[in-house]
């Protein structure tokens, strides 16, 4: 049996001499081999046939082009027979389409994305909607443009905005691209393909310009001058992503082109791309692609046909950070929300924090004051359970306070009506402890945001054994509709994000306390790619909560839990982090942190007081050394929550650990970082520590038995793409 084709073209030619080229590939009309071989079948036939006068290329339902179709990446990498350089750009796009003797016009509407705006590049002219997005933002994968984006763009905006659209994968609406000369006309979408028709007959009879994109110069800067500009993009490149080399290579495939002509430009670009597709960058980057569509698919409760319950409004417990956060992130998607608090004084705090938020975007010129008054006006504070009765979900965000939290769920199941949904965003608390004193066990669900919660994209919804699977189904669609990724987790103390990170800060506090230096750790965990090292992030969380959450932890795994009295003790000192200008670093006025010479007394006190003996190994750590002894204890941590059932998926530990605490994404996530260095090389590492400085270090048995097999730790690991690119 032959293989099911991945799309086509298919070409209708008009009685007006127009042949009508249509790309289809549901669902965005992605850009396989077939349909690309498809498209030159189509370009040749009609290039071939005496009726046809012109061409116009447009995509099926109201989408011109997704883009390339990822899923067939693992085949190029695996070097099949299409990916020889050139095989797109050169021999379809340049040789087929762009010096074809017939003038061809692309219809865009929908998306015009990688490689779907490099085929309309290719096109003698393009004709837009108004709203039509039009973009390169092949860097988010670890690669460039790589069917002659690099040297197309450029020629038609001008450097300066095409290094921008590529570098910060920044695509520009149909309007604004007209504006820069990407596309030549803006049409209603029930004008586009007519338009595009009289268009293509235009050019014919020399009525409109015939443009070779790929030798206009009239947009490039001088050579001296786009030098500096591409010096300039280089320097900001490197600043921002210090560990990145495909941006300075998309850099440097663009300079080729502008110094060596754009048939050299192309030919640099094929290679590099090529090159650049087989790199661990881009396998950890589409691997996170995927992942964070795949977290929407749980089996056994996405499986079920299951339809969301609508949600008409949502009341939040608490307007502290968290809880002003989530009430902004649902009121900014059109969730009507009441915001309780217990006095009048915390009420209008928690209303002020929420109005504080929006209004900074107002300043960014990222709300209008109208949008600002409108959505403003969905919140309503509250000081009791009055306006309880007809909500369909409650959110607890007060603080991390066992007691209280299981006095307010069961109130809340005295005044909320029997469908509503009953969440709590505790970030450790075990959910079953929360709802000891209820009954509704079947509505009672983690909904854990990351603060600050209306900016941060994680989503952590928590099941209990009892948890409806209508309940999570609910949770997974408000998630999508305030634009965060969900992960679906079981319940345990931390969940997954702060249980597999519970390590991360001990780790540091143990090396500190046998000889390591603070901020030594937090440079190199930095440079590793972390937004910030973990005594920065103690310091930014406050110590109070580092406590509270460390409590949790030492209660519930004694056994692999360090105890270091250095947060204490500088707590005893009124130093609580950087609410307090001092933690282990000093603030100053606009909050920048510098290291303070104070620190050493606080740690030495601590070692005193622990009996640990400086190790002089440990004053001495290379970075890879600390970046191992940090991360090695959380991917054991992991494995935990992997083995247990937790996670249903390793790939939504992954997400979780990128979205909810900033893992580097072109490391691919912690499990898929931990595969790629092998299970038998981590479980030595650990295990070798674990003799020298106790059972923190200790690896668990489900890394000790795939250490033993020389198996990697997510089984089958394989870089297989098995899904559709979707929007």
């Amino acid at each position: 049996m032959g293989r099911t084709p991945k799309g086509r073209a298919v070409m209708e030619v008009g009685a007006d001499g127009v042949a009508l080229i249509t790309l289809i590939n549901p669902p965005v009309n992605s850009l396989s081999f077939d349909v690309l071989n498809s498209l030159k079948e189509s370009y040749e036939e009609a290039l071939r046939r005496d009726d046809v006068k012109a061409i116009v290329i447009t995509g099926a339902n109201g989408k011109f082009s997704g883009g390339f179709d990822i899923t067939a990446f693992g085949g190029i990498q695996a070097g099949g027979e299409v990916s020889k350089p050139g095989f797109v750009s050169v021999e379809i796009l340049t040789d087929t389409v762009e010096a074809a003797r017939k003038p061809s016009v692309a219809a865009i509407d929908g998306l015009a994305l990688g490689g779907g705006l490099e085929v309309a590049m290719g096109c003698h002219a393009r004709i837009s909607t108004p709203n039509a997005q039009l973009g390169l933002p092949e860097l988010q994968l670890g690669i460039i443009p790589g069917f002659g984006g690099t040297q197309r763009l450029p020629r038609l905006v001008g450097l300066s905005k095409a290094l921008e659209m590529m570098l910060m994968s920044k695509p520009v609406k149909g309007v604004d691209a007209h504006s820069l000369g990407l596309v030549d006309a803006v049409v209603a979408p029930d004008q586009l393909v007519k338009t595009a028709r009289q268009w293509a007959l235009d050019i014919l009879e020399c009525r409109r310009p015939w443009v070779y994109s790929l030798y206009k110069t009239d947009k490039l800067e001088p050579l001296g001058e786009a030098r500096e500009i591409l010096k300039f993009a280089r320097t900001q490149a490197q600043k921002q992503a210090p560990n990145l080399t495909h941006p300075l290579v998309c850099i440097d495939v663009i300079e080729a082109g502008i110094v060596s002509g754009p048939v050299a430009g192309l030919w640099k670009e094929a290679e590099a791309f090529q090159e650049l597709l087989r790199s661990d960058i881009c396998k950890s980057l589409v691997h996170i692609f995927f992942a964070q569509r795949g977290t929407t698919k749980v089996p056994g409760i996405t499986d079920l046909g299951l339809v969301p319950r609508r949600i008409n409004k949502v009341a939040i417990l608490g307007g502290g950070l968290m809880g002003s956060g989530i009430a902004t992130a649902l009121i900014l998607s059109n969730y009507p929300v009441i915001l309780k608090e217990v006095n009048e004084k915390f009420l209008q705090a928690g209303i002020g924090r929420v109005r504080a938020n929006l209004q900074s975007r107002v300043k960014k010129g990222a709300m209008t004051q109208e949008k600002f008054e409108k959505t403003f006006s969905l919140l309503k504070g509250v000081l009791d359970y009055e306006s309880f009765k007809d909500v369909d979900m409650v959110i607890e965000a007060v603080i991390e306070n066992v007691s209280l939290k299981q006095q307010i769920f069961a109130d809340l199941e005295k005044f909320c009506p029997p469908h509503c949904i009953l969440a709590s965003n505790t970030s450790t608390i075990d959910l079953n402890l929360i709802g000891e004193k209820t009954r509704s066990h079947d509505r009672i669900v983690g909904a854990h945001f990351f603060s600050p919660a209306h900016v941060m994209p994680l989503l952590e919804i928590v099941r209990t054994q009892r948890t409806s699977p209508q309940v999570i189904v609910d949770l997974l669609d408000i998630g999508k509709k305030i634009k965060k990724t969900p992960v679906v987790v079981g319940n345990c103390t931390g969940f997954a994000v702060n249980r597999m990170f519970f390590p991360y800060t001990q780790a540091a506090l143990l090396l500190v306390e046998h000889g390591a230096d603070v901020y030594q750790i937090d440079r190199a965990i930095t440079k590793f790619g972390m937004p910030m090292g973990p005594f920065r992030l103690v310091d930014l969380v406050g110590f109070g909560v580092a406590i509270a959450t460390g409590g949790q932890f030492v209660q519930n795994f004694p056994e692999r839990t360090y105890k270091s009295m250095i947060i204490p003790i500088m707590q005893e000192d009124k130093r609580a982090g950087e609410t307090t200008r001092k933690g282990f670093y000093v603030y100053d006025d606009k909050r920048k942190a510098s290291p303070d010479p104070e620190l050493k007394k606080y740690v030495e006190k601590a070692r005193g007081i622990s009996g640990v003996a400086i190790d002089p190994k440990l004053m001495k750590l290379s970075d890879k050394d600390i970046v191992e002894m940090i991360f090695f204890p959380v991917v054991n941590e992991a494995c935990r929550v992997y083995a247990e059932g937790i996670a249903v998926k390793a790939a939504d530990l992954d997400i979780a650990g990128v979205m909810g605490m900033g893992f580097p994404p072109y490391r691919g996530g912690i499990m898929f970082w931990a595969d790629s260095l092998g299970s038998k090389y981590i479980y030595s590492r650990l295990e070798a520590w674990s003799n020298l400085y106790g059972g923190f270090f200790k690896p668990c048995a489900y890394l000790a038995e795939r250490a033993a097999k020389g198996a990697p730790l997510v089984r089958n690991l394989k870089l297989v793409f098995v899904h559709h690119i979707n929007t």
